[in-house]
């Protein structure tokens, strides 16, 4: 059941993906790594991002891109949480899609930093911190051509309980197709 729940997850992100590539003549394509934190317990986080070309949000100098992720968080070993329903050992995979938000024109010294907003869904087991199917992913971030820092919180926004979260801190790696 847990392989097919991540065969979902995976076609639903490529499905997701596929929709929106026509419509994007640049695609930012990046490989991101770190520890995501439930509490104070850390864990490993990989993600695979995948950013379209900016469109302008009207007169504004906002643009926004569409942004599409599919990531994997480790499962932890924690002794407080040998019991408890959901546990924390479950590896989750995350499946998102959303939209990166940049202020300023080319060139401005702060148009690198960006937000990004995506919904999410989860596969693979349900833990402490990702109780629920769906999830909102934020994220506080700097990107500069090939490499990118970023700060993620994944949560269900209290929908579910227990609603503990994944606060992570990334890195990566990314090439324009």
């Amino acid at each position: 059941m847990r392989s097919s729940r991540l065969a979902l997850g995976v076609l639903a992100s490529i499905s997701l993906a596929a929709v929106t590539v026509p419509a994007a003549a640049q695609t930012h394509l990046e490989v991101q790594g770190g520890r995501s934190y439930m509490d104070s317990h850390g864990t490993d986080a990989f993600f695979v991002e995948a950013v379209f070309d900016p469109r302008a949000m009207g007169q504004s100098r906002f643009t926004w891109s569409p942004d599409v992720s599919l990531g994997y968080i480790s499962g932890r070993h924690v002794g407080e949480y040998r019991d408890a329903h959901p546990g924390v050992t479950n590896n989750v995979w995350v499946g998102a899609a959303g939209a990166r938000f940049h202020y300023g024109s080319a060139g401005d010294w702060y148009q690198p930093f960006f937000f990004s907003f995506q919904l999410a869904g989860t596969a693979g087991g349900r833990t402490q911190a990702l109780s629920s199917a769906y999830q909102f992913v934020s994220t506080l971030g700097w990107q500069y051509k090939n490499v990118s820092f970023q700060i993620r919180h994944i949560s269900n926004g209290s929908f579910k309980e227990p609603n503990r979260g994944e606060t992570m801190a990334l890195v990566g790696i990314g090439f324009d197709i």
